[in-house]
């Protein structure tokens, strides 16, 4: 399976953007508009193939008819703080922080970073820290690991 994510105009920056972000990633193939095409001048992107960690992406340059919505996102699995850290600023430049982890890149496609520990925290058998550990997730905006374990 691919995911294909819908860009107006940007999906070759988009591709490069996430490129510099992800060590192992690569962009596989690009597919550029024919002269008879409807979607754009002849010559200019209309589909770019990448690769994020082994996963296929297809960004499609289809105009401004859709947009993004947080209603879909990737999560980003954090083993340290340093990798939080990382993923949040990378992604982060030029979008927005929203809150609990997540953001929004600044192509307006959201994103989840998370600390892997979380899951544990929130799922453990302790039910009152489990809880505690909700609420100050949801204090936080980019999630910090000694926060979490501390509550």
């Amino acid at each position: 399976m691919t995911t294909c994510l819908w860009f107006d105009h940007q999906a070759e920056e988009a591709a490069n953007f996430y490129m510099n972000i992800f060590e192992d990633s690569k962009i596989t193939n690009i597919v550029r508009n024919a002269a008879s095409s409807p979607a754009g001048a002849p010559g200019t992107v209309l589909t770019v193939a990448f690769t994020i960690n082994g996963q296929s992406f297809l960004g499609l340059n289809g105009g401004p008819v859709y947009k993004f919505s947080p209603a879909v996102s990737l999560v980003v699995h954090c083993k340290t703080q340093q990798e939080v850290d990382y993923y949040w600023e990378k992604l982060g430049a030029g979008g927005q922080e929203v809150e609990c982890g997540w953001l929004t890149d600044r192509f307006g496609f959201s994103w989840q970073v998370v600390p892997d520990i979380l899951a544990t925290l929130l799922g453990g058998a302790d039910r009152e820290r489990a809880d505690r550990v909700m609420k100050a997730m949801l204090k936080m905006k980019k999630l910090d690991i000694a926060g979490l374990e501390g509550a």
